[in-house]
């Protein structure tokens, strides 16, 4: 029988749903790094890895009754991302230049196929790109029917989903008007669509490079 931190037992999961770093966990410790001190954090043991892939896959839903963590005291440093999952969408963009040739992709990370590839636009920039990338996945997936997390490595692009707009510095110039023409498309769908995919932080420090990555660094 196997032995873990708080005496002999069946090894646990911990899928955490919202949290520091949202992800999977087989050890407490590693959990409560994510949990501890976030505001209504989200998360559940489960007693087996394919249980916890499985729930973490589907997403937060309500009846499982997740554990909810609230009021406890913030900043604790986080050591460890968990794992990523496979069976994902993961994207990325690449801009030669700030503001330059901007084009963005979509990778399934089990095996590397690229399912949408879009520019090089003109004058674009990075955070645009990974924006508009984001929102290609969204709606790439609710039009197929496809439940599957998303990763992006960019922090901004997230916070631009969520608050459903595009707020970038740069301006709008003749040269860069289809990239502007997307952004406003980009973010009428954000507005009109709701979805049910969920939107993870790729840690590269920890997995490496994005598998949406261009290579090009």
């Amino acid at each position: 029988m196997q032995k873990n931190k708080i005496g002999v037992g069946k090894k646990k999961f911990y899928v955490v749903w919202n949290g520091v770093h949202p992800g999977i966990y087989d050890n407490w410790e590693d959990c409560k790094l994510q949990v501890m001190g976030y505001p209504e954090a989200k998360y559940k043991s489960f007693d087996t890895r394919d249980a916890a892939y499985e729930a973490y896959e589907s997403g937060f839903v309500a009846g499982r009754r997740p554990k909810t963590v609230k009021n406890l005291l913030p900043g604790s440093k986080v050591t460890a991302c968990g794992t990523y999952l496979r069976d994902s969408l993961a994207v990325d963009a690449a801009c030669s230049g700030n503001p330059g040739d901007m084009e963005y992709r979509g990778v399934y990370v089990a095996t590397g196929e690229e399912w949408f590839h879009a520019g090089p636009y003109r004058q674009g920039t990075n955070n645009i790109g990974e924006f508009l990338a984001l929102v290609h996945g969204l709606a790439l997936m609710k039009r197929e029917n496809i439940t599957l997390p998303l990763y992006s490595d960019s922090q901004v692009a997230i916070l631009w989903i969520r608050q459903k707009k595009c707020k970038t510095k740069l301006e709008p110039v003749q040269i860069n008007e289809p990239v502007f023409d997307l952004i406003a498309r980009a973010e009428k769908w954000l507005k009109e669509n709701t979805y049910t995919t969920s939107i993870l932080k790729w840690e590269t420090e920890a997995w490496g490079e994005i598998p949406a990555d261009f290579g090009r660094k």
